[in-house]
């Protein structure tokens, strides 16, 4: 009998244990969080050529500074705190400079290609969160000008503030974004993460019982741009 109870009692104690450990070893050895997102890189930067001035158009890049755009969001998986970051090259766009000023500019993405190498989040994020198929693409466009006079041409960076408008889920709302710009060669290299509140565009974040979304993330950019 004091064995019968012995086992019952070990079996209770090793389901208490992983009711309560599981999620720390869940997210101490099993979930991890994604890479962060895409942001201008200086490694290989040279003296920026030619004039500032023009036409220019998004063209894919290479590493460090190839062209994508996509999310950032934290979410509690299985009980793990982890930050999620989806992704895509799949972008379009054209800005114009006059007189050292951006004076237009505007940022296409092919939301539905936008991935995370998990194919059920991926699901869920194009089906229930952004109804791909209705929405295909997301916009930003400039909506002031933004002075260019102080950018370096020594192959180092600039932040400088940009406004614009946001369309997301076919909602579209006013922005502000810190845009890290770098003139090398004859490339011009700009990235950003525009803070967003997911239902202020009709985002629902999910919320399925084992995964928690919050309810604010970034939508984040990086582009080459090479004269047109």
């Amino acid at each position: 009998m004091r064995r019968r109870w012995w086992v019952l009692g070990s079996v209770v104690v090793v389901a208490v244990l992983a009711l309560v450990a599981g999620p720390w070893v869940y997210g101490t050895w099993i979930a991890t969080d994604d890479a962060p997102a895409a942001s201008v890189s200086t490694s290989g930067a040279q003296a920026a050529t030619g004039d500032v001035n023009g036409t220019w158009r998004v063209d894919p890049g290479t590493a460090p500074n190839a062209t994508a755009a996509g999310y950032t969001v934290h979410e509690v998986l299985n009980g793990a705190s982890v930050t999620v970051v989806g992704s895509t090259g799949e972008v379009d766009g054209q800005v114009t400079i006059d007189a050292d000023k951006l004076t237009a500019a505007t940022v296409t993405v092919r939301v539905e290609s936008i991935k995370i190498d998990n194919a059920r989040r991926d699901g869920q994020f194009a089906g229930n969160v952004m109804a791909v198929g209705t929405y295909p693409t997301a916009r930003f466009t400039l909506d002031r000008p933004v002075d260019l006079s102080a950018l370096p041409t020594d192959g180092t960076t600039a932040t400088l503030p940009a406004t614009g408008t946001l369309e997301l889920r076919g909602v579209t709302r006013p922005v502000t974004v810190d845009v890290k710009v770098l003139h090398s060669g004859q490339a011009l290299i700009a990235s950003g993460s525009i803070p967003v509140t997911w239902k202020d565009f009709g985002v629902q974040p999910p919320s399925l019982g084992f995964v928690t979304v919050d309810d604010a993330g970034t939508v984040d950019f990086l582009v080459h741009l090479a004269t047109s």
